[in-house]
């Protein structure tokens, strides 16, 4: 860790910090409290109120092109100032009333000179940048470096071009206002006004949100180098459709399809938003799964809803309304954020069967291949349990762990069976103690764990001490560079398991079920069974956009210790085991009968 970094935040920590002195050490006890900062006592409001971004609605003319691309070189120019401008890193400005202050001159300038004057006197009016002595070279050994190549992208004079380099070359270090890291070492984003009413921001506060949202991924986010979009590219694309959002409705849209740009299944919203209100509360009584291509029943959320509706387990749905299964999910996936198709469809099976009315019409094949259509009543959505039905005890929802008994008549002819769906930080003893002489154990990782149990679990299959993981995080004093540091091993059991462990993964398996599956695969003996995993690794950071709007990213690079990726990727199976429709209406779990399989003719 850089100590530079941590030297100016801890003499911020003594300044600002209330501290209280005992009766015995003095006779008044003094309370000295933090001074609040310029940018906090900037609390002029409306700034943005009378701005007006003229933009065609039809085809854009080449004034619009213009516009867009000085929109897009003041978002890049905004950015790279609030997290390397040594004045806005003090928190000595409120960056986002400056914007909104030197908009409207700037939306009157046309020519590349006069907006290159312009942008040169609105950075001067900052203070002039003194020489940065702790400022250090990229490392040669980071796996992303800062990129600047925006900066000669745009036909801006030399001048300015040399004044960015300055800015960067002495750039802001230690504490600084908008950002700093959690104590996982991801990043918190720090005093971004929510702008909570109203819901549709006016257009100066929607360009804002714009500009926040891009300017975070291009210097925080460890994984931009894996979009399918140059992040370059993305803001000019996004302008337009944060300008011209008419309604509330369009403006979360805008946000939504920027989101999404990122591939990472991470970047979910988080609480009531129109998007969600209009897909709306109505849902079918039972799960649905993709089996060989075809979306089936998998389960009902309650068995007694099964002789209303009249599927069975394992039908195969083909329509809904008249359309067809493929037809919506061409016309709906691109609002779906999705880090692999895998993650893709997991998440559109929430969607397909979900309605604003409370009846839908579907087309069905039963398992005698007869096609039927049936009107079903929905279910408000929140009554339903929506959690994965995948479990070896569905009639007792605290049990974690059980034995496996074969045909032998033997009673330590058994396997262990652990769910992590379940799983008690004070289980793990007892699983320790119950399976040391099991023929294998399986652990089903089809689930988000109840409990992290990473190193206390895995560490019953390592015989040494074993790394299985190293992060990328941020440079702060340097933002967007990103360097690899040692991760975390699992230490040594003094009585490891000697037997063969098989851990299940699939398409519900995603985050700290992805980080806890690595632990697990630097076991001794260890096969990992199942499907592609959603690609989505590392822990969360939160973003706040106006309109109360929140969302996340996944903060901290997770790579295995040879440096090989697992976002977008997932966990890699070493054995590949899809279940069959047949085996669904059989009611049987496939992938279990292979671990089971594995262990006995191992």
């Amino acid at each position: 860790m850089n100590v530079k970094f941590f030297l100016p935040f801890f003499v911020f920590f003594l300044l600002t910090t209330s501290c209280n002195r005992s009766p015995a050490e003095n006779k008044e006890t003094k309370v000295y409290e933090r001074k609040r900062l310029p940018a906090e006592l900037d609390t002029v409001s409306n700034l943005s109120a009378n701005i007006i971004i003229p933009i065609s609605r039809s085809s854009l003319s080449e004034e619009d092109e213009a516009l867009i691309t000085n929109l897009e070189l003041l978002g890049k120019l905004w950015g790279f100032l609030k997290y390397h401008h040594p004045e806005v890193g003090k928190g000595n400005y409120n960056w986002d009333n400056e914007l909104f202050r030197m908009l409207p001159a700037y939306l009157e300038i046309a020519e590349n000179n006069r907006r290159d004057d312009f942008l040169l006197q609105w950075i001067a009016q900052y203070g002039e940048i003194s020489e940065c002595k702790w400022c250090e070279e990229t490392s040669p050994d980071a796996v992303l470096k800062p990129d600047l190549s925006w900066i000669e992208y745009f036909d801006m004079n030399v001048i300015l071009k040399d004044k960015i380099k300055e800015i960067y070359q002495n750039r802001h270090q230690g504490f600084n206002y908008y950002v700093s890291m959690k104590v996982s070492g991801n990043p918190l984003f720090r005093n971004e006004n929510p702008y909570l009413y109203p819901n549709f921001p006016d257009v100066g506060v929607r360009l804002l949100a714009l500009y926040r949202y891009w300017n975070i991924i291009q210097y925080f986010y460890p994984y931009k180098h894996l979009t399918d979009k140059n992040w370059n590219d993305v803001l000019k694309e996004h302008i337009p459709k944060f300008v011209l959002a008419e309604t509330e409705l369009d403006y979360q849209l805008a946000v939504l399809l920027l989101t999404i740009d990122l591939n990472d299944a991470h970047t979910f919203f988080v609480g009531e938003n129109k998007i969600d209100s209009i897909r709306g509360r109505w849902h079918v009584p039972f799960r649905v799964w993709f089996v060989e291509d075809q979306l089936i029943v998998r389960d009902y959320f309650k068995p007694e809803l099964k002789e209303e509706v009249g599927l069975n387990i394992g039908d195969v749905i083909t329509h809904v309304n008249g359309k067809s299964i493929a037809s919506i999910i061409d016309s709906i996936k691109i609002y779906h954020r999705a880090s692999n198709e895998a993650a893709r469809r997991r998440i559109l099976i929430d969607e397909l069967l979900r309605s604003a009315e409370r009846t839908m019409t579907i087309d069905y094949i039963s398992s005698d291949q007869t096609p039927h259509q049936k009107e079903l009543t929905l279910y408000d959505r929140y009554s339903l349990s929506r959690s994965n039905p995948l479990t070896m005890f569905k009639n007792n929802a605290n049990q974690s762990y059980k034995r496996l008994y074969g045909n032998s008549p033997s009673l330590n002819d058994y396997i262990g069976y652990i769910t992590l769906k379940t799983i008690k930080n004070e289980d793990i003893e007892k699983i320790k103690k119950d399976f040391m002489y099991a023929k294998g154990i399986i652990i089903d990782i089809r689930n988000y764990p109840s409990a992290f149990v990473s190193f206390s679990l895995g560490s019953f299959f390592v015989s040494a001490t074993t790394s299985f993981v190293k992060f990328s995080y941020v440079n702060f004093n340097n933002p967007g560079e990103f360097t690899f540091r040692k991760g975390q091993e699992i230490p040594a059991s003094e009585e490891p398991y000697q037997g063969k462990l098989v851990v299940i993964v699939n398409e519900e398996t995603i985050s700290a079920a992805e980080y806890t599956a690595m632990a697990f695969r630097a076991g001794d003996n260890t096969t990992i069974i199942g499907s592609q995993t959603m690609g989505a690794d590392g822990n969360v950071s939160e973003i706040v956009l106006p309109g109360g709007l929140k969302t996340m990213i996944s903060g901290i690079g997770i790579y295995y210790p040879d440096g090989r990726e697992t976002q977008r990727i997932g966990i890699v199976p070493d054995i590949v085991v899809n279940p069959t429709i047949q085996g669904v209406r059989e009611r049987r779990d496939e992938l279990l009968e292979k671990a089971i399989e594995i262990i006995r003719n191992q």
